[in-house]
């Protein structure tokens, strides 16, 4: 069974900087998707960025250039977060697919997800 266990979530102040981590344990797949989302209070919950077995990404629009996914094997995935904004607060999950090859930011693409970690940033 796959699990995934994020850490790394703290508050801090529009500007800072944070990395979040998910173990993953579990995969058993050559293929597989690692991706992390957020929900903020009220809204909806929406993709971040997502990246490949190969190591090929992609971000949502509204992190581009700030925020950077990262893996190591199928062991870990993690979650740079620079310049950080007051709308980046929202409990951050990550997600996992094993089996499939593309990109994807789609909620319903992702079986296995974590529990969360929140980020607090203060203006």
């Amino acid at each position: 069974q796959v699990q995934l266990v994020e850490t790394g979530g703290d508050s801090v102040q529009s500007g800072g900087s944070l990395k979040l981590s998910c173990k993953v344990s579990g995969i058993t797949s050559s293929w597989y998707r690692m991706a992390w989302f957020r929900q903020a209070p009220e809204k909806k919950r929406e993709g971040v960025a997502v990246i490949s077995h190969l190591g090929i990404t992609d971000y949502a629009d509204f992190v581009k250039g700030r925020f950077t996914i990262s893996h190591d094997n199928a062991d870990y995935v993690f979650l740079q977060m620079n310049n950080l904004k007051p709308e980046d607060t929202a409990k951050y999950s990550c997600a996992a697919e094993e089996g499939l090859y593309g990109l994807t930011l789609r909620e319903s693409d992702f079986p296995y997800w974590g529990q969360g970690t929140q980020v607090t940033v203060s203006s």
